[in-house]
């Protein structure tokens, strides 16, 4: 397996995985628009950056994204994982811990003080994975979502 950053010429892969991870849960599984892809990633103000995981025949495996948070504690800054997503057939490969593995690098390279993320609580699997890498529930905080 190999993980790398996504380029601009990985957007339609990129499109399709996020159909997958809209179907798994619950949604259509149908791809992103490629150009909304695109512009978040790629465009003059990228939002995240994201790291591709394949297989040894390029197959595409699963994906993390992660962007960087300001402050996170005084003037340090952490990298935040929005969404980890490994295809059905590959998952119990090792490819989330890989993907995990290479959020945590980066987060160290760059200087970063921790990482952070969120998980949806009706999502066992995820929840069990994460408790198994030793990751601890932060109950100091409250998730909110509001429509613009």
């Amino acid at each position: 397996m190999r993980i790398s950053e996504a380029t601009e010429a990985d957007a339609g892969e990129i499109a399709m995985l996020l159909g997958e991870v809209e179907a798994y849960y619950g949604g259509p599984d149908t791809a992103a628009p490629v150009d909304q892809v695109r512009a978040a990633l790629f465009g003059g103000r990228a939002v995240a950056t994201v790291l591709l995981a394949r297989d040894d025949d390029q197959a595409l495996l699963g994906f993390a994204s992660y962007s960087f948070h300001w402050p996170a504690a005084g003037a340090d800054t952490s990298i935040y994982l929005k969404e980890l997503f490994v295809r059905e057939t590959a998952r119990r490969r090792g490819v989330a811990g890989a993907l995990m593995d290479a959020v945590v690098e980066v987060g160290r390279r760059t200087g970063c003080s921790r990482l952070e993320w969120t998980a949806d609580a009706d999502n066992p699997p995820a929840l069990a994975f994460y408790e198994a890498r030793g990751a601890e529930e932060n109950p100091g905080k409250v998730a909110y979502r509001q429509p613009l």
